[in-house]
């Protein structure tokens, strides 16, 4: 079974940047898709940013320009890195993934624990 270990949250000021990583295990890294989704108190959880099997990626839009998406496939680890924090960054982060070949774009089976960021 595919295992998500998120790391690497924490508190920062705004304007800070902080780096997530996600390590995976369980299964083939390459075939699948990747995405980091955040939940703050009281809201839905939303996505954040992915990244297909090819690179291309994809970022909400209150995030882009300020965050960043990116994998090695060869460590079998996603990164999120986040630049110009704001205290409306304040969240669970959660990694996901999927199946590229075989759950659809928005089947995201796979989740890891969390890890929380708060930006004051």
């Amino acid at each position: 079974d595919v295992q998500l270990v998120e790391s690497g949250g924490g508190s920062v000021q705004a304007g800070g940047s902080l780096i997530l990583s996600c390590a995976f295990s369980g299964a083939t890294y390459s075939s699948h898709c990747m995405g980091w989704f955040r939940q703050a108190p009281g809201k839905e959880r939303e996505g954040v940013a992915a990244i297909d099997s090819d690179g291309s990626t994809s970022y909400a839009d209150s995030v882009k320009g300020r965050f960043t998406i990116s994998q090695d496939n060869a460590k079998n680890t996603l990164f999120l890195q986040m630049n110009s924090l704001k205290p409306e960054d304040t969240a669970m982060y959660y990694c996901a993934g999927r199946d590229c070949y075989m759950d659809g774009p928005e089947e995201f089976r796979f989740w890891g624990q969390g890890t929380q960021v708060t930006v004051s």
